[in-house]
């Protein structure tokens, strides 16, 4: 089941954290809780990439992106994510969620999400496609950033996450 508890518990906990600029960093601190594990007792992959949608919002919260999308309608959808696990988190231990945007391109924003131990390693980290829809498919890059009203300029995506989009681009769809 969706962790609703969770995300209300976020809402409420950084119901007064400052407003970030779109390249602003969202921390948040989290725990591996008895229902987030899996039978070797460590956080599920699958509840990594849930729990990572609450760092998500918080982010699109204090950016001005979720006042955007309520007011014109829209959605978000994730397009595509490139998930790297190099450290357990076992049941019980607590971690802290990094969430912050990358970048964009004409059609998708890229976020880079963490999660680190409290011994100062990264457990894992992913890179998400996210898309912007309305009514008529995707929503153009240009005007979510015109009507936040917060991102102006041109960034340039780390080498290694525009070869992930090439590979993404040259991956057959559908799958044979």
């Amino acid at each position: 089941m969706y962790p609703y508890v969770r995300m209300f518990k976020e809402f409420v906990v950084h119901r007064n954290a400052p407003d970030l600029p779109f390249d602003g960093v969202h921390v948040s601190q989290h725990r591996v809780w008895p229902w987030d594990i899996d039978p070797f007792m460590e956080l599920n992959n699958g509840r990594t990439l849930t729990l990572f949608d609450l760092g998500r919002l918080l982010l699109g919260k204090r950016t001005g992106l979720l006042k955007a999308l309520k007011r014109e309608r829209w959605g978000m959808t994730m397009a595509g994510v490139c998930v790297r696990y190099r450290r357990r988190l076992r049941a019980f231990e607590s971690f802290e969620m990094r969430s912050k945007a990358i970048g964009w391109d004409d059609k998708f924003f890229y976020l880079d999400q963490q999660m680190w131990k409290k011994n100062g390693e990264c457990a894992n980290q992913v890179i998400y496609r996210v898309a912007i829809t309305d009514k008529n498919g995707i929503v153009a890059t240009a005007r979510v950033r015109e009507a936040v009203g917060t991102v102006d300029g041109e960034w340039i995506l780390p080498q290694w996450v525009q070869d992930w989009i090439k590979a993404e681009d040259n991956r057959p769809w559908p799958p044979s």
